[in-house]
């Protein structure tokens, strides 16, 4: 009991930093500021067809985009990029509790801190939705129109009929928030780990391992290949599995018409592979050598 206790106090220290880190501060005012320019096409549609939506689709259709999430998970690089948070006071710390305590409350503290921002923007779109938006679990008729015309695919936004004939919004909602919320946490994972074999080698990873998604997306990869249009469905269930960043976009999943992956698969490798890393930076931290300098005030 003890030990739950300290793991959650040293995830509670981190959080009471973020008063007094700039670098907190910018991730939480770009993440708004994306949500604006990224949101912008749906409600200026919207608005200039004078329709209005459903309160949570202004955050279904942005997010469901491989490239939304690949520039808001790299805001993460702001919130993690020095982790392990290693103050003044973890030699105090240290003296009370075991490595691997301290780690788990770093660990529990990039978990939380990742639902919160994936929390504020969800809030942050339907904020800047507000004055259109109704609350009604049911679609409306801007993503009917976008679903079942070309316009969707004309503004770029990722509406798409089977997603809507087979959810809810607030399904869809919460499937969209449990992908990036994994795959964001995947990526923190990879930052905390590799970390503690360099400073700042994790960041680099991190951007890596965005990369390597980004590439891997059907619409690059045909650019690159020249892979011909009669092939490009064969082309998006390749990919669909090998890249990471394809996992965490809703509509790159198996909805009874192709052989994408399922949503749980995809729930599986970020699991899994979270828990993979996170296990293995416990084992690491045993032997990390902590550097600290200067003293407490």
């Amino acid at each position: 009991m003890y030990k739950v206790k300290a793991v959650w106090l040293i995830a509670l220290s981190n959080f009471r930093k973020w008063k007094e880190n700039p670098q907190i501060i910018l991730a939480f005012c770009l993440g708004f500021i994306l949500c604006f320019l990224l949101s912008d096409k749906v409600i200026s549609f919207a608005q200039d067809k004078g329709i209005v939506m459903q309160a949570l689709e202004p955050f279904i259709w942005t997010f469901g985009d491989a490239t939304s999430v690949l520039i808001i998970s790299l805001l993460l690089v702001l919130l993690f990029s020095d982790m392990p948070n290693v103050g003044n006071e973890v030699p105090f710390m240290l003296v009370r509790i075991s490595r691997k305590t301290w780690m788990l409350g770093q660990i529990l503290y990039m978990i939380l801190a990742t639902v919160l921002f994936t929390l504020f923007l969800l809030l942050s779109t339907i904020l800047l939705s507000a004055s259109m938006v109704y609350t009604a679990d049911m679609w409306s008729d801007t993503a009917a129109v976008l679903g079942y015309s070309d316009i969707g695919k004309n503004i770029f936004v990722p509406s798409f009929v089977k997603v809507m004939e087979l959810s809810l919004p607030s399904e869809c909602a919460i499937n969209v928030f449990l992908l990036i919320t994994g795959y964001a946490v995947f990526m923190a994972s990879i930052i905390l780990f590799f970390n503690l074999f360099k400073n700042k080698g994790g960041v680099i990873v991190a951007i890596i391992f965005s990369g390597f998604g980004f590439l891997l997306t059907p619409d690059i990869i045909a650019q690159w290949l020249k892979i011909p249009a009669e092939q490009m469905a064969m082309a998006n269930i390749y990919f669909g599995w090998l890249s990471p960043l394809n996992q965490a976009t809703y509509h790159m999943h198996n909805f009874g018409y192709d052989n994408l992956p399922k949503l749980w698969q995809s729930y599986v490798f970020f699991g899994v592979g979270i828990c993979v890393l996170f296990v293995l930076s416990l084992i690491k931290v045993r032997k990390y050598n902590f550097n600290f300098t200067g003293t407490m005030n």
